[in-house]
């Protein structure tokens, strides 16, 4: 009996039916090289960026073999333009990409624009990385004093945000909550067989990774996202099980050199 009960989980595991997904932060913005707050604000990439869409994201995507029949983006130009160019190095310029705004990075209040060590020689370090890294902090809300305050709330980009919700600031919870709904119409196609990237911002990636790793507060504020790191997710398409756990693509050393870069404050 033993035998045949191991057999048939043997059987079970073999005709599983699993898809993946990949979830990626985008390329370095013109805010990341700077070491600025950028939010909702829309940095494009450096040249820097799209080479890393170009030949750190795409070669990684392409010896694994993935292939997708949608993207997912947010509404900014950074989170747009690096899934472009890795659809194009694809020769899969044809895959439909779905810009959604509840995937825009984490607002970061009357923070954006300014330069991380800026901040942290005003308030502190460890207040600095409790609004970097805490789950419930709260930086201040925005307001008509800092520049970009108009160009955010004027972008037409943004038009499709509904009235009410258009943030001045948020927390990490904040953006976790904002991005659930739009994850369970993600994770829906993913178990219904559609191979799915979702090319988004360093905080969402973070929010993401909480809700498919059905990690704690507490150790979601250990997690940091480097840039064009490819993630990869397997699920059991039949129960929504996550197999097993995330896998990063790349070169090991690269990854973690690049990881601790995310973490510091930075000059």
């Amino acid at each position: 009996m033993a035998i045949l009960k191991f057999l048939r989980n043997k059987l079970s595991q073999y005709m599983m039916k699993t898809n993946r997904l990949v979830l990626l932060r985008h390329g370095e913005s013109e805010f990341n090289l700077e070491n600025k707050f950028c939010g909702w604000h829309d940095a494009p990439l450096t040249e820097n960026g799209e080479r890393e869409a170009c030949m750190v994201a795409t070669p990684a995507i392409r010896q694994s073999q993935l292939d997708f029949d949608v993207v997912y983006t947010s509404v900014l130009d950074r989170s747009k333009k690096t899934a472009d160019l890795i659809l194009s190095n694809m020769n899969r310029a044809y895959v439909p990409v779905k810009a959604d705004w509840r995937l825009c990075e984490r607002h970061y209040g009357n923070l954006t624009g300014f330069k991380k060590r800026e901040i942290a020689n005003i308030y502190g370090e460890d207040q600095v990385q409790a609004w970097r890294r805490g789950y419930d902090d709260v930086p201040p809300a925005i307001d008509v004093e800092n520049r970009y305050y108009y160009t955010i709330r004027n972008n037409p980009i943004f038009d499709d945000v509904p009235a009410g919700q258009f943030p001045l600031t948020e927390s990490l919870g904040m953006c976790v909550d904002r991005v659930e709904p739009v994850w369970k119409e993600i994770k829906q196609e993913v178990l219904n067989g559609t191979r799915v990237l979702i090319c988004v911002h360093g905080t969402v990636t973070r929010a993401l990774v909480k809700h498919i790793e059905c990690i704690s507060k507490e150790a979601i504020q250990k997690v940091n996202i480097p840039n064009c790191i490819p993630r990869v997710y397997e699920f059991n398409m039949k129960t929504g099980d996550l197999l097993g756990g995330a896998i990063n693509l790349g070169d090991p050393e690269y990854i973690k050199k690049k990881t601790a870069q995310v973490a510091a404050i930075g000059d």
